[in-house]
């Protein structure tokens, strides 16, 4: 049996796989609150105290830069090894990157699971990438190596934010004025729709009304901030959501020109199942070809949301089949 996890931000997820099973699909799962526990193996024994199970190879993909079996997550205060996690699980243990894990189970999809904002010219023979706004914003890539998709990770949810206009130069300041270094994920997750919002709001584009400002006292202020948007209750979160989806646009777009994604984008993470209805609106498709003289080149570009909260955590359990 096969132990899969993925590890974000906010929650882990973790489950046991039948190897042999097709389609690859979770036996028995949990979600665990990540900050809650002192580091994966904790959750990994606490679920197989419940779960019991003989476990033949695990496999975790972890939002954050993975080196020589061992990570750092982003947004969680944890030291990994793999080697420990074996040592105390009892089982042979990967660590991949979370991108380069939903790069894996996108292949384990069915095609329900996918919402098409372009249907471009697919071409089944050429690279592909993957673009995630979430707790963080991560990427991937798929390299086609002339028989296969070989998922690869990246940092590129790191990259320096690139300003395009007036307005996002004026964004970037602002957010200078926090970081000395202002990454895409500073503007493109769930915290950096925040930062659009305050910046509306801190620079006078817009009045915040006293039930907003009990909401984001209290709740997830990302999550109320979309849902006003969404359901037209303030001008103001409106204004940071249209802007969040053109930035979100123009990111995957420089990712499919940075890997020539002829085989398709894919919007992983929990946000763009959110956002569908925004995302087809028509200003993340204009943002996404906006690129000068690729505008047709981008046109022809597949761009897919993942519907399926699980693809990360297949994937996961995909490469543990094929390390196995």
């Amino acid at each position: 049996m096969i132990l899969a996890g993925d590890i974000g931000g906010t929650h882990t997820r973790i489950a046991i796989f039948d190897p042999h099973s097709s389609p690859l699909r979770p036996i028995r799962q949990a979600d665990y609150p990540s900050q809650k526990y002192p580091g994966l193996s904790e959750i990994a024994l606490d679920f197989l105290a419940h779960e019991p199970a003989q476990i033949d190879y695990c496999c975790f993909g972890v939002a954050g830069p993975v080196a020589d079996g061992k990570s750092h997550p982003t947004n969680i205060p944890w030291a990994l090894d793999s080697s420990e996690i074996a040592a105390r699980v009892g089982a042979p243990c990967s660590l991949i990157n979370d991108l380069e894990a939903n790069a894996y189970g996108i292949s384990a999809l069915e095609p329900q699971d996918f919402a098409i904002l372009q249907p471009g010219t697919p071409c089944h023979e050429a690279n592909a990438g993957v673009i995630s706004a979430g707790t963080g914003l991560g990427e991937a890539g798929m390299f086609w190596d002339g028989k296969s998709y070989r998922p690869f990770a990246s940092e590129g949810g790191h990259v320096t934010f690139s300003p395009r206009n007036a307005l996002e130069i004026h964004l970037l300041n602002y957010l200078l004025k926090r970081w000395n270094h202002v990454s895409w994920e500073r503007v493109l997750s769930g915290p950096g729709l925040l930062n659009i919002y305050e910046f509306f709001r801190d620079t006078g584009r817009g009045e915040e009304p006293s039930w907003l400002t009990e909401r984001l006292r209290n709740g997830d202020r990302s999550a109320t901030i979309a849902h006003a948007a969404i359901h037209s209750e303030s001008e103001l979160c409106a204004m940071a959501l249209d802007l969040f989806v053109s930035l979100y646009g123009a990111e995957a777009g420089n990712l499919a020109l940075k890997l020539m994604a002829r085989g398709g984008i894919y919007l992983g993470g929990g946000i763009a199942p959110r956002i569908l209805g925004q995302l087809k609106q028509g200003t993340f498709l204009l943002s996404f070809r906006e690129k000068g003289r690729m505008h047709q080149t981008l046109e022809h570009i597949p761009v897919l949301v993942i519907l399926n909260d699980q693809a990360s955590l297949i994937g996961a359990a995909k490469c543990a089949v094929i390390l196995m």
